[in-house]
């Protein structure tokens, strides 16, 4: 009899389910997007029931595409999107109000009302990270303030607050629960304690209480029947969030191992052992995981808009129909063209910080067309990303030989061959490009025994070298500097 691993990935624009085999190999997938609820401030939401909802369609999907009975599925993990806030009614299980998306600064005000209050360095010190309405203590604190009902449901013990995988773990097992890598990233757990932070979280006006318990990644969250699909119930026994997946899944488990994934917004992570290390050139540090009963630290850089420029691209420009049509555009581009692209639609994030940027087109000359605008917004992925782990390189003290990647982008040719040029060493492009439910299915299948360690092997990656000339490598360099300084 089979036996299955089912893997979830929650992401910013939908949801993923993938089914593998007792070897870890990929046997089908299925998407559904949800809702992009933009409103005239700008400010990005997801209705939390509409994604458990697909969560529960996408199951079903994948297990008709693989002809699998789903009552042979022994285990299910979870990734997703981070940092995107959720709160609601513990007995009638509706949400307060529609989820937070990372993406969304609406609480920037609150952050600096925060910030005036001498608390910044502590917070910075006990979190790993810097106040930022990118992380979800300022987006529950907002909630709090914005809703007078959820005074009401504190009174009577009856609010949940948390990420998305607090939320689909709670509806699909009715526990409610956390794993390490997405307490961590709160902005509310202090990373030496490996606990909620009191301090900080009376600063924000949340209470502890009522937060989830904060869980193993490899451990039992619950049990769920999926919605009725299955007979019998089968453990959530991994879960992460989705750069801490695809770190995992490309195997980093030692320190000095990197990875960039490539998404909506971009998240590079290093694997630095299990002892915090600050950083002094404005990256964050956080958990990776806890796992086999040990934690491993991260440090990490986070870009607001990467494959959102491509995005942007063809809904608000029209300049492409879809994101395949980038890698010939950017190729037959101009090479002598100058044309830099800052992306600082919702401010700029790691390593710069800066929530009031604005986005920038610089250096256009009359030649510069369609093309150079489409190869400018690649460019400006590399850079972002190149700046990153520029700053990881000084706070560590480590020189990365080898970048491993994931994401729909790594796809375009361009992209990479211009990210290894831009960093001088090889990028690793895998097979594959589910790295978050890869991930998240190694931990899950890991924790019930159905994998050994032997299952980091299955991906196979396509290399690229560096073959830039150092001489223009550093002039571009120099101008993408300049176009940051203008947003």
């Amino acid at each position: 009899m089979p036996k299955y691993v089912l893997s979830v990935d929650q992401s910013t624009q939908g949801t993923k389910a993938l089914l593998f085999d007792e070897e870890g190999r990929l046997l089908a997938r299925a998407d559904l997007p949800h809702h992009q609820i933009i409103n005239e401030a700008g400010w990005v939401s997801h209705d939390p029931e509409e994604i458990f909802s697909n969560l529960l369609a996408v199951v079903r999907r994948v297990c008709e595409k693989a002809g699998a009975d789903p009552d042979e599925i022994v285990c299910m993990g979870i990734s997703n999107q981070r940092e995107t806030s959720v709160a609601w009614d513990r007995v009638t299980g509706r949400p307060v109000c529609d989820a937070i998306v990372w993406q969304c600064a609406r609480a920037s005000e609150l952050c600096a009302e925060i910030e005036k209050t001498g608390i910044g360095e502590t917070v910075r010190t006990h979190t790993g990270i810097p106040i930022s309405p990118y992380f979800p203590a300022a987006k529950l604190a907002w909630i709090l303030r914005n809703f007078p009902a959820t005074e009401e449901l504190r009174k009577a013990h009856r609010l949940c607050m948390g990420t998305v995988d607090t939320w689909l773990v709670w509806k699909l097992t009715g526990q409610y629960r956390t794993d390490y890598s997405n307490a961590s990233r709160t902005q509310l757990f202090n990373i030496q304690t490996l606990s909620w932070d009191e301090e900080i979280c009376r600063a924000y006006g949340i209470g502890p209480a009522d937060l989830p318990e904060i869980t193993a990644s490899d451990a039992v969250f619950g049990e769920t029947d999926l919605g009725g699909l299955l007979r019998r119930p089968i453990p959530v026994c991994g879960v992460l969030g989705d750069s801490h997946a695809a770190l995992f899944g490309h195997g980093c488990l030692h320190p000095g191992m990197a990875k960039a994934t490539y998404g909506t917004g971009s998240s590079i992570m290093m694997n630095i052992g299990e002892h915090p290390v600050r950083s002094k050139n404005g990256l964050v540090t956080s958990l990776a995981w806890k796992y086999k009963g040990r934690v491993n630290y991260v440090m990490e850089g986070n870009i607001n808009y990467t494959g959102a420029v491509i995005t942007w691209l063809k809904d608000s420009l029209g300049l492409i129909a879809s994101a395949g049509e980038t890698e010939a555009l950017a190729l037959s581009a101009n090479p002598a063209d100058t044309t830099y692209l800052v992306p600082a639609f919702s401010g700029l994030g790691a390593p710069y910080w800066r929530s009031e940027a604005k986005a920038v087109i610089l250096g256009m000359t009359r030649l510069t067309g369609k093309a150079e605008i489409v190869r400018a917004a690649l460019d400006s992925i590399v850079y972002q990303i190149t700046d990153v782990i520029r700053a990881m390189e000084k706070d560590t003290g480590m020189v990365l030989p080898l970048l491993r990647v994931d994401g729909g982008p790594t796809r375009n040719q361009y992209l990479m061959r211009f990210q290894s040029d831009l960093l001088g060493v090889e990028v690793a492009c895998p097979d594959a490009e589910e790295l978050s439910g890869i991930g998240a299915a190694y931990m899950a299948g890991l924790s019930a025994g159905v994998y050994r360690d032997s299952v980091f092997g299955n991906l196979c990656y396509q290399p690229y070298l560096p073959r830039m000339d150092e001489a223009l490598r550093r002039l571009k360099e120099a101008g993408w500097r300049e176009a940051v300084e203008q947003a």
